[in-house]
């Protein structure tokens, strides 16, 4: 068994503010896809403020830019919940809701046990994701890497899509 799990930061840069029209599905569905995520099995954790969700959490220069930050028990297991639940009803309208991102907005990366990055550590390994490519260090579902106690027994974990920014 592993001493890591996966960490994973995924930002979308909205088309409105959160209270306004063409945000109002998107926010109406917040609470259901957390209550989601937090059911499926391998799900470990998730960032949130008081209020139950990250959307006031702002901390790029461009206050458009939503973060979403959760740690999972492996890629497996936040691959199926991305793209085999009903997480997959809101990636298919995030266009409604997200402006497309020239860079990568989906960054994955594993940490200790029990360790719950901070955004300014997500935020390092989506840059380091940007200016090298998946690493080992920083990577994506396409080009996924094992857990380091596990890299010298599991081939390199590969998906075909990519996470977009819910």
């Amino acid at each position: 068994m592993s001493h890591y799990e996966l960490a994973q930061l995924n930002i979308g840069q909205i088309k409105g503010p959160m209270d306004s029209p063409v945000m109002a599905d998107f926010a109406a569905s917040l609470d259901r896809i957390n209550a989601l995520a937090e059911s499926t099995p391998g799900f470990v954790w998730r960032l949130q403020t008081e209020d139950g969700d990250a959307t006031s959490i702002r901390p790029f220069e461009d206050e458009r830019m939503l973060v979403n930050m959760s740690v999972w028990r492996d890629v497996e297991s936040l691959n199926k919940y991305v793209y085999s639940s009903a997480h997959v009803e809101l990636m298919r309208r995030r266009r409604e809701w997200f402006e497309r991102m020239p860079d990568a907005f989906l960054v994955l990366w594993w940490v200790r046990k029990g360790h719950r990055p901070s955004v300014a550590e997500a935020i390092a390994k989506l840059e380091l994701l940007r200016a090298h490519g998946a690493t080992a260090e920083a990577f994506t579902f396409r080009h996924a890497f094992p857990a380091p106690d596990t890299m010298l027994t599991k081939p390199p974990i590969t998906f075909s899509d990519e996470c977009p920014a819910t």
